[in-house]
């Protein structure tokens, strides 16, 4: 039977900030206690940003291989699913902070936003950094788990270094251009974007989504290509078919369910419209990634 992807929840009962918690990699590796194989595609409710000091290996992200090494950052937005590779003990520090904590950021100071520009197949969750920016973000982080592990730690202080932290990676990715959006602008992605998790299922016409927010499809067009460089049909396509491959390993669903849960006709529209965005069948998909691990 194919091995059902695990969904992990942020464990607020480790960190004294209960929403952001600093682990070193190779705690991951080396503890018995973890109640899934890291190594193995799971699923995370969290934001992850890892930072690669030493080592290489390949980081499977939403099922795309990104090659690590010295200096290598990967980003990890919520709902997407990812695998580590241990193989070589790569050493470095997965910073693990849910969405409650960066609206405290967000109301306290300035953060950039995070949109999600991983629909779009031209965005990379890695990021490379030279010696000189390795230093200050590693003595940024430093400091960020010395202010955890006070006893009397200020959330304010670990705010203000993580907000540093985020404004630095951010200059550093030139891609991400969702700051280029108004106030207005950003309010109204975020109404959409909110409006397509919630019903995706049911409703793939970017006309209704225009309506919803009482703005006319152009406008949202263009709201969309500025923060994702995406259509508003494109993010449509691109955030309905990666909720299809999550469901297809996470759930072992069939593609008659598939095709019913997501309101197709049949399973041959379902498999039609899935085939013509990724190449694949669902059930060359689903074997692809439900093996015991990628490396196999």
């Amino acid at each position: 039977m194919p091995q059902v992807i695990p969904n992990i929840g942020f464990n607020h009962e480790k960190t004294a900030q209960a929403e952001l918690e600093l682990v070193p990699l190779s705690r991951l590796y080396s503890e018995s206690n973890i109640d899934h194989d890291p190594q193995l595609p799971h699923r995370v409710s969290f934001f992850l940003i890892l930072f690669i000091e030493q080592g290489s290996g390949t980081h499977m992200v939403d099922f795309e291989d990104y090659p690590f090494s010295q200096g290598s950052v990967l980003f990890i937005q919520r709902e997407q699913v990812h695998a580590f590779d241990f193989s070589n003990k790569p050493q470095g520090t997965a910073v693990l902070f849910t969405q409650a904590f960066l609206d405290s950021v967000h109301a306290n100071m300035k953060l950039p936003n995070y949109t999600p520009t991983h629909l779009n197949k031209a965005h990379s969750a890695l990021l490379s950094l030279n010696e000189s920016h390795q230093d200050r973000t590693q003595s940024l982080l430093q400091q960020i788990t010395m202010e955890l592990n006070q006893p009397e730690s200020d959330p304010l202080i670990v705010m203000y270094l993580f907000s540093a932290l985020a404004l630095i990676l951010h200059r550093l990715r030139p891609e991400v251009k969702q700051d280029a959006l108004s106030l207005q602008q950003n309010i109204k992605f975020a109404r959409y974007f909110e409006l397509l998790q919630n019903n995706y299922l049911r409703v793939r016409d970017a006309n209704w989504y225009a309506n919803q927010i009482n703005t006319t499809y152009k406008t949202l067009n263009q709201v969309c290509k500025v923060a994702t460089g995406l259509t508003a049909k494109q993010i449509i396509d691109s955030f309905t078919v990666l909720e299809m491959k999550r469901q297809l390993v996470v759930t072992n669903i069939t593609s008659q369910k598939m095709a019913s849960d997501f309101g197709f006709e049949d399973a041959s529209n379902f498999v039609k419209y899935f085939k013509n965005h990724t190449q694949m069948t669902p059930s060359e998909f689903q074997k692809k990634y439900s093996k015991p691990s990628l490396s196999e």
